[in-house]
Parts: C-alpha cells; sequence; structure tokens
C-alpha cells in the first residue's frame, strides 16, 4: 500500500513557520494547482477563446529542516514541486461538532522557479550563469 502525491503549482502565501512545545518546527503554505476544465469529453473555452480552468488549494506542511529551507527560500507566488503524502485529521471543535481537515505532509520540495534570495546571503556570490545569454 502506498501514499503518494505529486504536486506542481504556485505558492498562495508567504510560508508561516511555528515552533511545537517539543520542539519540532512545522512550516505551512497553500499550493494552488489547476486543470482545464471539460464538458461532455472537451475543453470548456471563455468568450475569448482561452481554457476556463479550475484552481484547487492544498494545505501543505514541512517539518524542520525542510521546513527552514522553504521558510527562507519561498515566497508567495513561486512554482513548486511537492512530493508527500496525504494526512487526514478528525478533531471535535468547542461546540462539539466533529470536523475534517486534509494536508499535504512534504518530504521533498523542488523550486520550479528561481528562489528568493535569503536576507543572510551576499548577492556577489548568487551564480547567474544560467540567466546569461
Amino acid at each position: 500500500m502506498q501514499n503518494i502525491v505529486i504536486l506542481a503549482g504556485n505558492i498562495g502565501q508567504t510560508p508561516e513557520t511555528r515552533t511545537t512545545q517539543g520542539g519540532t518546527s512545522i512550516t505551512s503554505f497553500t499550493l494552488a494547482t489547476s486543470r482545464p476544465r471539460y464538458s461532455e469529453g472537451r475543453v470548456v473555452r471563455d468568450e475569448n477563446g482561452y481554457r476556463v480552468q479550475d484552481t484547487e488549494w492544498h494545505r501543505i506542511t514541512c517539518f524542520n529542516g525542510l521546513g527552514k529551507t522553504v521558510q527562507q527560500y519561498c515566497e508567495k507566488g513561486m512554482k513548486l514541486l511537492v512530493r508527500g503524502r496525504i494526512h487526514y485529521t478528525k478533531w471535535t471543535d468547542a461546540a462539539g461538532v466533529d470536523r475534517y481537515g486534509c494536508e499535504i505532509i512534504a518530504e521533498t520540495v523542488d523550486f520550479l522557479t528561481k528562489a528568493k534570495q535569503a536576507e543572510d546571503e551576499d548577492p556577489s556570490f548568487i551564480d547567474d550563469e544560467d540567466d546569461q545569454s
């Protein structure tokens, strides 16, 4: 049996990090994925001929070192490839109502766009060879 998720999309907001009482670092962000909308087996197009896209939002959770890297180098709008697993949770709220949640626990994160520069990095050491024509 396997629980494997691979998502490629855009970060929805700047990642947020918190630390548990036990010292575990948890970084969370949302990732938007899009796909064309279909109707009767055909791609739906708008009045200008562009494909209509359906967007889904995924909650992504990273732990410890991976989370630190994401917090340090990722920002809203970046394109990422996230590999991980689906995790479901159930809890009871203050009113006694059962609530359910779903998140992706990231195991690897690959940057599909250039990472933001860390605040403590010296820009003279950035390798821009790939950007030169």
